[in-house]
């Protein structure tokens, strides 16, 4: 009896010590933290993690227990986790990107992904809304969840819903005899009807959020780049269907009218916004619709035009034509009083350079504290989790990143994020 219930201790002893080096507490020096609710730096600070959730933020360098591990970011600049509001994690831009749709196997497709996952991760990027894929996107959402791979946390739009031949036509460029009829099912709808069908079917799929592609596009095989590709009350029924759901809802958008439509009928994101008139803008501020521009990939695609065969000829125009237009178009924008949530559609460049969107933006005229609020606070409200994250405070989830350097004063450090932890795990300390 005496042995047995020795062997019950040690058993239990050993349950409580793996437990408690599992849940042990961190303290964390910060040489500045910054405060995105209120838009201010602070020097010399003290973040205490215990488990997955920050604790406490204690001025001073807080002397740490014995029981409990110190990071050292004293010389770095601290701040959350962020947000990038348009990312495609199951691809990447290459010369044989078109080709790779008729050789790569889905398998293939979430094996990539998961490289492109983890590389976001370690560039910063806690936190993404993935903007259209085959659906691999929602499998490896539930995969980081599960923690089987390393990865952000994901808002996944499934597929993309278009119209036929339009910009996500899953179809476009093929030749005749492959091409079918998609439907729904497929992201592809005409009418009301099979506009709702598709919302539904996106739910029924495990998506978080609704991305429409309300004109035409650059990189699509199809020659407008900018016509409007949906009627009003087609996008004014996803978009109450959605609403119904509890799903948010984005527009892919490049030229005018289709934005004007977009935003009338409740989208509540425009993608790119490439040729927005200052009427559209106005319309934005009293729709209270938020513009998320990705300007690295604008400035990328118009690079890569210049390689020759890089990108199918009927896309090259395209490309050149409107790529180099967003960043201006952001500038206005932001003058103009919009609200802007950041967002770069990686994929179209490499994963992991998220971060140069932040310059792009200054450059244009967004002071960098703004520039990192629109990373943190805006789409952690936007996709209301601003209760788990989006800032550092007590009883939120440790998504914690730092820099090197002062990014008020150098924001190019953002490019080079030091120290990464997601839910009080540390993924990258260099």
């Amino acid at each position: 009896m005496k042995k047995r219930l020795l062997r019950l201790f040690l058993a239990l002893s050993m349950i409580v010590s793996y437990t408690s080096i599992n849940a042990q507490t961190k303290y964390i020096h910060c040489g500045n933290l910054i405060d995105v609710e209120k838009g201010k730096v602070n020097e010399k600070m003290t973040i205490i993690v215990e488990g997955e959730k920050i604790k406490s933020i204690e001025k001073g360098f807080i002397q740490v227990p014995e029981s409990a591990e110190l990071i050292d970011l004293s010389s770095m600049t601290v701040m959350p986790g962020l947000f990038d509001m348009h990312v495609h994690l199951e691809s990447e831009t290459s010369k044989n990107g078109y080709m790779d749709e008729f050789t790569m196997n889905e398998a293939d497709i979430a094996f990539q992904s998961t490289v492109y996952a983890k590389r976001t991760l370690l560039a910063g990027f806690t936190a993404v809304r993935d903007l259209g894929g085959s659906g691999v996107n929602t499998s490896l959402r539930d995969a980081i969840n599960k923690g089987h791979i390393e990865g952000p946390r994901i808002f996944s739009a499934g597929k993309s819903i278009a119209t036929t031949g339009g910009h996500a036509d899953p179809t476009n460029g093929y030749r005749a005899d492959l091409m079918g009829v998609p439907g729904p099912n497929e992201g592809v709808i005409n009418g009301v009807e099979e506009a709702r069908q598709a919302v539904r079917q996106r739910y029924k799929n495990g998506a978080d959020v609704i991305k429409i592609t309300a004109t035409g596009g650059v990189l699509s095989v199809a020659k407008s780049g900018q016509n409007p590709q949906f009627f009003e009350d087609e996008i004014k029924a996803i978009v109450e269907t959605a609403k119904d759901y509890g799903m948010l809802t984005a527009a892919h958008a490049h030229g005018d009218e289709g934005m004007q439509r977009a935003i009338r009928a409740g989208i509540k994101t425009i993608e790119h916004g490439t040729l927005m008139s200052e009427e559209t803008m106005e319309l934005m501020k009293q729709y209270d619709t938020y513009y998320v521009p990705t300007i690295t990939a604008g400035k990328t695609v118009a690079e890569l035009a210049e390689i020759p065969n890089y990108y199918p000829e009927l896309v090259v125009p395209k490309a050149r034509e409107i790529g180099p237009k967003i960043q201006s178009t952001f500038a206005k924008a932001y003058k103009k009083g919009v609200s802007i949530a950041f967002g770069t559609d990686a994929g179209v460049y490499k994963h992991g350079e998220n971060g140069r969107e932040f310059a792009y933006m200054v450059e244009a005229g967004m002071p960098p504290m703004e520039a990192i609020q629109s990373a943190t606070v805006t789409p952690a409200k936007l996709l209301n989790v601003f209760y788990e994250v989006g800032s550092i405070a007590p009883g939120k989830n440790a998504d914690i990143i730092a820099v090197s350097d002062n990014p008020l004063k150098n924001i190019k450090t953002m490019e080079d994020v030091k120290f990464v932890m997601k839910n009080g795990k540390v993924y990258k300390l260099n």
